[in-house]
């Protein structure tokens, strides 16, 4: 493949993807002619078509622009995501177009830089888009490619300069073992994408895999207590990064952060939840290794406004607090719900969620009617396919049998406003990674104003 510089051309194949827009927008930033397709319209190709990159979503070959088909210097992208039979991807196969992955782009953009990767099962999202952020306050040379809509840009992506990126490094497929990291973290390797792995030895082998690649051991930073060797991280427990002091002040956490070299005092973090603390603790760590100016962390840290759907708050009032948030397995739930615990203790829970993968489903059912049934109102919709065909007797009625919570349904989205103004939870939380995100405003602006049902 000739180099990325002496390409002019690139087409995306799942150009909307969180992932593949990121890259898109990078390279029309670079001047170069980007043109994609993806399967249905969102708010996030309109926000490309809007920066110049023709987006198509009829998978013809008539719809691929002739300035794609007939030139010799292309690069075609695409993702894993993409079904088989894709018509567009299929022909620049067959035409023997150059091509790549997503994710063996994102190595090839980030090998000569220095790249500071995240990797988790979960956790990988917010830690980047707070370890971009932290970077690009402090003035450092940052490109940074964000796997969700980081608050502080409304954008997937922040660029301060090249000489640094910051990169989400996704197991999915494996994909992260194309990445070639001077700095990494672990956030968390719990089981998960069974249909790809098998069974949670093979994912846990996946991020040993991972964290040698980076050549120092002391450039990892890993959660406290996971197989694997490198800077510990943890919340008020001994570690090598530990959050020490912790309070709860005006809905924010202030602490202090202990560090290999030193304490960093009275830290201010927004984000509820000690999932997220940690995530926090990690960006912190990664930014000091990569040469931030300390003295300008606490100030950078206190402004990052977090991601969307990553607990965000749509409603916040007196009456009635609303949140949206992605979690789409159990221990994400369970974090989840000690986030949103520990600042309403005394107030009643309700969840809606939307189960993502029947696979998903099906392999952690136990573990979801477990996290499910410590809200005190359960409310389940269909489960969202995504890529999947639907499985035999894997249902969300056969989810909902096993969740304990006494107060629990399932129902269709479109009477959702219904139940969640008939509910009498203050706290009320949209949960899931399928369309749901998509119900997201209308409910916000039902629940606003409710005259209008």
């Amino acid at each position: 493949m000739k180099n990325l510089n002496q390409i002019q051309t690139f087409y995306f194949v799942g150009i909307g993807g969180i992932g593949m827009s990121a890259l898109a927008r990078y390279f029309k930033m670079q001047g170069k002619d980007v043109f994609g397709y993806d399967k249905t319209s969102t708010d996030l190709t309109d926000e490309l078509v809007a920066e110049g990159i023709p987006v198509t979503f009829v998978d013809e070959i008539s719809e691929v622009q002739k300035e794609v088909i007939s030139n010799e210097n292309v690069l075609v992208v695409y993702t894993p995501a993409i079904p088989k039979g894709n018509k567009i991807l299929n022909y620049f196969f067959s035409e023997e177009f150059s091509i790549l992955k997503r994710a063996q782009l994102l190595g090839e953009v980030s090998k000569n830089t220095l790249c500071l990767a995240v990797a988790g099962t979960h956790g990988k999202t917010t830690t980047s888009a707070i370890l971009g952020h932290l970077l690009a306050e402090c003035n450092m040379p940052v490109t940074a490619f964000l796997g969700g809509i980081a608050e502080n840009y409304n954008s997937n992506f922040i660029y301060k300069g090249s000489e640094i990126t910051v990169v989400e490094a996704d197991e999915f497929d494996r994909s992260f073992l194309q990445l070639r990291p001077d700095i990494a973290c672990v956030t968390s390797m719990d089981a998960d994408h069974l249909d790809i792995y098998g069974d949670a030895n093979e994912i846990e082998n996946a991020f040993r895999n991972f964290a040698k690649l980076v050549e120092k051991e002391d450039n990892v930073f890993i959660k406290n207590n996971l197989p694997l060797d490198g800077m510990t991280v943890a919340v008020e427990e001994s570690a090598d990064y530990e959050a020490q002091d912790v309070k709860i002040e005006n809905g924010a956490y202030i602490f202090n952060l202990k560090t290999p070299n030193g304490i960093l005092e009275n830290l201010t973090f927004h984000l509820p939840g000690h999932h997220n603390l940690t995530n926090a603790i990690m960006a912190l760590g990664m930014a000091i290794l990569a040469g931030s100016p300390t003295d300008r962390l606490p100030k950078a840290l206190a402004s990052f406004k977090g991601v969307k759907r990553r607990f965000s708050y749509k409603i916040k009032t007196d009456k009635l607090v609303l949140i949206d948030d992605y979690a789409h397995h159990p221990t994400e739930i369970d974090a989840l719900f000690q986030a949103v615990d520990e600042m309403y203790p005394n107030d009643h829970k309700q969840i809606v969620f939307q189960p993502h993968l029947f696979s998903r489903t099906r392999d952690f059912a136990e573990g979801f009617a477990k996290s499910l049934s410590q809200f005190d109102e359960v409310v389940l919709l269909d489960i969202y396919p995504a890529r999947e065909e639907p499985l035999e007797g894997i249902t969300s009625e056969w989810l909902l049998k096993q969740v304990v919570a006494e107060n629990k349904r399932l129902v269709f989205k479109s009477a959702l406003p219904e139940v969640m103004l008939k509910s009498k939870s203050r706290i009320k939380l949209l949960v899931g990674a399928g369309d749901i995100g998509a119900e997201v405003n209308k409910l916000t602006k039902i629940l606003k104003n409710e005259t209008e049902y």
